[in-house]
């Protein structure tokens, strides 16, 4: 599971300055962006690879940090770091080339091309892949770049602040999450994550990417001790319920999860209790895209009296 993380101040504006130039570079497009001219403006390949076909990379690569290993010249190394680390695309600086992993479900193409952008927009990113080994090899740092590219990601395929405005706009709810992905030509599953980081500063709201809550359509490998793909919280959730944790929220959703197997599995107001022990409404609602399950709770109010969680 990943929790998203919060990068700095200083670090954001200096990425989105990156993005905006980008988009300024493009005229400033409407949605949904074309990945294909960004490539263009920024004079970047892309290729397949498929770890099953050494011979698919071996014109393409010449070295390649991969999760902090340092790989030279020899592509099968490259393919065996692929296999190890579940690698789904990869940005060669050398080459000014991007590699997506051909048996990737194509609705993921997208996000993993520009996460990989992210990585060639930052140039930090590239000293570290030819830097020094012992600062790379450190998880926190790793977790890190990862989150800067995926932030310039974010950043570019939802168009900057025009999201975050049309966010604000809307009512917080899963309809308006379906509405911006058809927009902005993204998965649900991205929608739902940048929607829950573009609300404004004083709500909190929380959401989840999981498997099928309800316990007869949970996988055979289940672990009840990291029930979700990912955990995403806004700013204002995380400083006020903080102490919360994914199997916290996952439990209380699958109180009103249904067994469907596909659109909404239920709604409810939920009770969660802020750092201080107050407890406090929320509005959650799940829907299954058959794929993931997408949950979307949203402050309300204080409760009135004391309950325990």
């Amino acid at each position: 599971m990943a929790n998203n993380l919060f990068l700095s101040v200083k670090t954001q504006t200096d990425i989105d300055a990156r993005v905006e130039r980008v988009l300024k570079g493009l005229g400033n497009p409407e949605p949904p962006l074309r990945l294909e001219d960004v490539r263009e403006l920024l004079k970047l390949d892309l290729s397949f690879y498929s770890a099953d076909d050494p011979g698919v990379l071996r014109e393409a690569i010449s070295r390649v940090r991969v999760a902090a290993i340092q790989v030279f010249q020899r592509p099968t190394l490259i393919i065996d770091a692929i296999r190890k680390f579940s690698l789904t695309a990869l940005y060669l600086p050398d080459r000014k080339r991007i590699l997506l992993d051909q048996a990737t479900p194509t609705l993921k193409h997208r996000w993993n091309e520009a996460h990989e952008i992210g990585h060639s927009l930052i140039p930090w990113h590239q000293e570290m892949m030819h830097g020094d080994n012992h600062q790379t090899l450190s998880a926190g740092c790793h977790e890190q770049v990862e989150a800067e590219a995926n932030f310039a990601a974010g950043r570019m395929l939802f168009l900057r602040d025009r999201f975050v405005s049309e966010v604000r706009s809307v009512a917080p709810n899963i309809q308006s999450v379906k509405a911006l992905k058809n927009t902005y030509g993204n998965t649900l599953s991205t929608t739902l994550y940048r929607f829950i980081e573009s609300v404004d500063s004083q709500t909190p709201v929380v959401g989840m990417i999981s498997c099928h809550p309800h316990i007869i359509r949970r996988p055979n490998d289940f672990d009840e001790h990291n029930p979700s793909k990912h955990f995403i919280r806004s700013l204002a959730f995380d400083h006020r319920f903080s102490k919360l944790t994914q199997v916290n929220v996952f439990d209380r959703v699958t109180r009103y999860c249904g067994a469907q197997r596909g659109g909404s599995l239920g709604q409810a107001e939920i009770s969660l209790c802020d750092d201080n022990g107050k407890p406090h409404q929320f509005y959650f609602e799940t829907f299954f895209n058959r794929y993931d399950a997408l949950t979307l709770g949203v402050y309300q109010k204080p409760e009135s009296f004391q309950i325990f969680f």
